[in-house]
């Protein structure tokens, strides 16, 4: 089921919330077993055979968190050894499902053998639900986490809000939430900065994001079929993506906090305008900012993190990110994007100290500007191998944005070049200068508790609120295909 459905707008969302508001004024673990079965019943909408592979990840999952627990009571590295095992269970799972088929693929091209393997298909979710897991029992390990209750584990892997595609979030963020009565009332508050987020996020996905999708598809298309594109097709097409692939997963995330919040929930944010970025290590602390926490805390700093030179250093920020790229998706594609990711950072690192150590100099305006321009370029170089199918549309893409020879060419038969340009335009306009959603949903709840103060509880700017509605309304209007969410990929 997809947020952008009329059957989960109409039908799914509604019903959920009534229930939950009825039966928590009774009963809140009643109203938590509830929200438990909707959020299994909105995962089993995709596919049903694989509530069986996420209802036995929990039970396994949350027995071994116990396991942990008691060995801690005993000895530290008894306690070490079952998370391992536990991590390790996990990774294997991940790894059969995700990337099976494609060692296999490998082995029979490094060795010349034809082993076949029929398709596995990807359980939708399991990257998600399966690093939230693993940061589960390093945070039981830590002794960093409470609430041991099986039914409250199940909320926290299973709250559909943040199920399909984060963000990822740790026990500790959204367990405590619940335990509080007013949580399971019924608050305009809430409410009203929910259908806010919501209804921005709908806009980004259904009008924005798959508005200029029509102008990145058939690009990238023709490059993976083996055409030779122009340099101003090469580069609109990338540009495109760049900010299809933006408003996809920010409008995702937007709706997933506009939900939670309906819930009386507040999940962390997972953007913060990433394309205002004016580094990589910027860029990285404003896009899929739970997935960079996770890497960062879970991975680089188990590895070592700085803590062992600079040389260490960039090692650590490699292997960080190109592990990064192949939970994206098995493929060549995925570890290069990766790997030029880790090139990025270490770059920008060397980079950060030479400066410091030439100059005190602060910042201009210009160097910023060019910063940007650098790190913007950067970043859609990444998304062409992120975005093709093959390696070798990928290549052929690069080769054409360079390709000099042919850059007054603008007549173009793949997509309209006036209407892909004004929607370039506009949209990168709107992510550089606009302020983004949680800016907004800020600067409205601080309104609101200010009227609320007062006396006088109304959402505030009645303007916005017209603006908000028309926009969700306008949205919905155009829902009339199939259109998932791009990170349900990965």
């Amino acid at each position: 089921m997809l947020f952008n459905s009329y059957e989960f707008i109409f039908f799914f969302l509604p019903m959920c919330l009534s229930l939950y508001f009825i039966i928590g004024r009774y009963s809140a673990r009643a109203a938590i077993c509830m929200l438990v079965v909707a959020s299994l019943g909105f995962y089993g909408w995709w596919k049903a055979s694989y509530l069986v592979l996420i209802v036995g990840s929990m039970v396994g999952n949350f027995c071994i968190g116990r396991f942990i627990e008691q060995a801690l009571k005993r000895s530290g590295s008894s306690a070490k050894l079952v998370l391992t095992v536990g991590v390790t269970l996990n990774l294997a799972l991940l790894g059969y499902y995700k990337y099976f088929n494609f060692f296999v693929d490998q082995i029979n091209l490094l060795t010349g053998s034809n082993i076949y393997i029929a398709k596995i298909a990807l359980p939708l979710a399991i990257s998600f639900f399966t690093f939230q897991q693993i940061a589960y029992l390093v945070d039981t390990y830590r002794k960093e986490i409470e609430e041991h209750s099986f039914l409250q584990y199940c909320l926290f892997v299973t709250f559909f809000p943040q199920l399909i595609a984060g963000p990822i979030v740790h026990h500790k963020e959204m367990l405590p939430q619940f335990a509080k009565a007013e949580t399971f009332r019924f608050n305009c508050f809430h409410v009203s900065a929910g259908l806010t987020l919501f209804s921005i996020g709908l806009f980004k996905k259904v009008v924005l994001a798959d508005g200029v999708a029509v102008y990145a598809s058939p690009v990238f298309g023709a490059a993976d079929a083996g055409q030779t594109l122009t340099m101003f097709e090469a580069w609109t097409g990338t540009l495109a993506y760049t900010l299809q692939l933006y408003f996809d997963f920010s409008g995702y995330s937007d709706m997933a906090l506009g939900l939670a919040r309906l819930f009386g929930i507040r999940l962390p944010e997972n953007f913060n305008s990433p394309y205002k970025a004016t580094s990589i290590v910027d860029f990285w602390r404003r896009w899929h900012m739970t997935l960079s926490r996770f890497l960062r805390d879970y991975l680089y700093i188990a590895l070592g993190g700085n803590r062992k030179g600079p040389k260490r250093r960039y090692v650590n920020l490699m292997l960080t990110m190109v592990l990064g790229g192949l939970w994206h998706g098995a493929g060549w594609n995925f570890i290069i994007w990766g790997f030029l990711h880790g090139t990025y950072l270490g770059v920008n690192h060397a980079w950060s100290g030479l400066r410091k150590r030439v100059t005190e100099h602060p910042i201009g305006k210009f160097e910023t500007s060019c910063y940007w321009l650098v790190t913007i370029v950067a970043v859609m170089v990444s998304w062409v191998f992120f975005r093709a199918e093959t390696t070798e549309g990928a290549v052929s893409m690069l080769a054409s944005m360079t390709d000099v020879s042919s850059m007054l060419q603008l007549d173009t038969k793949l997509v309209s070049a006036n209407w892909a340009m004004l929607w370039c335009a506009s949209l990168i306009l709107i992510a550089v200068f606009v302020p983004n959603s949680m800016q907004i949903t800020r600067y409205l709840e601080g309104k609101l508790a200010a009227s609320n103060e007062s006396g006088q509880l109304q959402w505030p700017l009645p303007a916005m609120s017209v603006i908000s509605g028309a926009a969700a309304l306008f949205a919905i209007s155009q829902i009339g295909q199939f259109s998932e969410f791009l990170y349900f990929n990965f």
